[in-house]
């Protein structure tokens, strides 16, 4: 039963024909693994801390960084350099005491996904890179939960609901992931500041719906959303055999081919070994302004033509903030120079 006080948290939805005090219960009784406490988490965690789901997941191992506040709407200045998932969950628990939080400051794995999906009855994919997004779906379709994804681009943002009561899938809509170089993250190329909270918003809206059973769910149809235009459209799309899971991968990295054979060295090993080695600064000017750690400096896109400035007298350790651009680099690189040694600092920066 509701308190007299969760009474008075949810009347708009007490009073709302759809959902009612049935409806508020099951959202109470529910529970919800949010990936990701950035752009898409945000807004995803704040409404469906605000509806009551009674227990929400957060999994994150990510710090809060100045450029994340331009869309990051949990998060302030104050907050710079703090773990997101317990940031998110400490500012939540004011916005409604009736919720759990469960936080997770550790990284979606192969490892851990499945006993975490076990836990919960919808899973919400905020995650920004398609890694995580295949091993998400795949685990989602072992446990057999459902999977609300959400995706942004520039100015434009999907919505769709996967494997839900045996609907299609993440891999029936993309059997395969694109190479690297096709897919630029928002680091690379921006992403306007409200697209998060609309397509956020959306996805909160479909798992509402999924655990109140109202509506029709977006499963079999991707919503494609243009912030310039305005325009919206629903795709449709069927279940395939052809997407059928039966094991997560043993390494969704390689398998979306971020992770080649390139040698890899970490902070530690490289801080311990400096001298042997060239250093070699992929990331953007104002990046490079914050924080670095040595060595020369040419952003990845201006690398294609800039590439015989690369100081090869030994062998070059390549960096970036999380170890994607350094190794779209090195794999360029390594095109160039058959004989350098080109090695990807772990986990970037």
């Amino acid at each position: 039963m509701l308190t007299n006080e969760e009474q008075k948290q949810y009347n708009r939805h007490l009073i709302l024909d759809k959902i009612g005090e049935k409806g508020q219960l099951k959202l109470k009784q529910a529970k919800v693994l949010v990936i990701g406490a950035g752009g898409l988490g945000c807004p995803v965690l704040q409404y469906l801390t605000a509806a009551g789901v009674g227990i929400i997941g957060i999994i994150d191992d990510d710090v809060v960084d100045q450029s994340n506040l331009q869309r990051q709407i949990l998060y302030a200045v104050d907050d710079i350099g703090k773990s997101k998932a317990a940031t998110a969950a400490s500012r939540l628990s004011k916005l409604n005491p009736f919720v759990q939080f469960n936080v997770y400051r550790e990284k979606l794995t192969n490892q851990n996904a499945i006993s975490l999906f076990q836990q919960y009855d919808v899973i919400v994919d905020g995650s920004d890179n398609f890694a995580t997004r295949y091993l998400t779906n795949d685990a989602a379709v072992l446990t057999q939960t459902p999977l609300v994804y959400g995706a942004i681009f520039k100015f434009e943002g999907q919505v769709s609901v996967f494997n839900y009561e045996g609907s299609a899938t993440y891999r029936c809509l993309y059997p395969t992931p694109p190479k690297p170089e096709e897919s630029p993250n928002c680091s690379e190329i921006g992403v306007l500041g409200v697209l998060p909270g609309i397509i956020g918003s959306l996805q909160a809206n479909e798992t509402i719906k999924i655990i109140c059973r109202i509506g029709e769910v977006l499963a079999n149809k991707l919503l494609m959303y243009d912030t310039l235009s305005m325009r919206q459209m629903i795709l449709k799309f069927e279940k395939t055999d052809k997407a059928e899971v039966t094991e997560l991968e043993k390494d969704y990295e390689f398998f979306c081919g971020i992770k080649t054979a390139t040698h890899e060295i970490t902070l530690e090993e490289l801080q311990n070994n400096l001298s042997i080695y060239n250093l070699l600064d992929v990331r953007e000017d104002w990046e490079r302004e914050q924080q670095h750690i040595g060595g020369q400096h040419i952003p990845l896109g201006e690398l294609a033509h800039r590439y015989d400035e690369v100081n090869t007298e030994k062998p070059v350790v390549v960096y970036c903030k999380s170890g994607i651009r350094s190794q779209r680099a090195i794999d360029f690189l390594e095109q160039q120079f058959d004989t350098v040694t080109f090695i990807n600092l772990r986990e970037g920066m």
